[in-house]
């Protein structure tokens, strides 16, 4: 029996020690590969193949050419599927939340211990997001203080938020909704459109807030 493929990981950072001693970590990690280096957002665009790409992209924000935030948003836009971590010194709720409508899917502070790097990279590949508890309390506190009018939600985007919360992948939610895995689709761009949210995390905030899914 084969031993799975690592997952490959992209790093991009303009501090090349920094750099360098994270790649050893990564590597390190069980399961995950370090399959290239950049210094900013335009590099890493440059070094990407077509057709053997990085399953996850660590990217620093404050980088010049091309920061973090244009990078991010660059992916969001072509590569979807890539998911991306978001790996800086800040946690001032602006830059957080500006982060997490470019669409990141994880964002880990760059003094966190190693094991949270890895508990971060294992929950990106296993449910697709990760998100520090400093910055799960930012994004509660960002929801409370908004009080914009409440949009209406069907029964059905009402199923589809509750699923949003478990560790399910989108695919699974097809036949639990009675639906064709376009209809998830729609349902789930429409939601992120009606909720004003870039990612999973976010509607599973918004589910969370809303008394939909019970935190244990």
């Amino acid at each position: 029996m084969h031993a799975p493929h690592p997952a490959n990981v992209a790093l991009v950072d303009d501090h090349k020690l920094f750099r360098k001693g994270m790649a050893e970590i990564i590597n390190g990690f069980s399961g995950f590969s370090i399959m290239l280096e950049a210094e900013n957002g335009r590099d890493f665009i440059q070094k990407l193949a077509p057709g053997n790409l990085p399953s996850i992209a660590v990217l620093d924000i404050s980088m010049p050419v091309m920061d973090g935030f244009e990078t991010a948003r660059w992916l969001q836009e072509h590569h979807p599927d890539m998911k991306i971590l978001a790996l800086s010194m800040s946690d001032e709720e602006e830059t957080v939340l500006r982060m997490l409508k470019c669409g990141v899917d994880g964002y880990v502070l760059k003094n966190a211990d190693t094991s949270e790097l890895r508990m971060a990279l294992e929950a990106l590949e296993a449910n697709g997001s990760y998100y520090s508890s400093s910055v799960t309390e930012i994004l509660k506190q960002s929801l409370s203080s908004k009080t914009p009018a409440e949009p209406e939600l069907s029964e059905r985007e009402i199923a589809f938020l509750k699923l949003a919360c478990t560790e399910l992948p989108y695919k699974s939610f097809a036949p639990l909704l009675s639906v064709s895995p376009r209809a998830v689709e729609a349902l789930r761009e429409g939601l992120f459109k009606k909720l004003e949210v870039a990612s999973r995390v976010g509607l599973a905030m918004y589910a969370i807030k809303k008394g939909y899914h019970k935190v244990a």
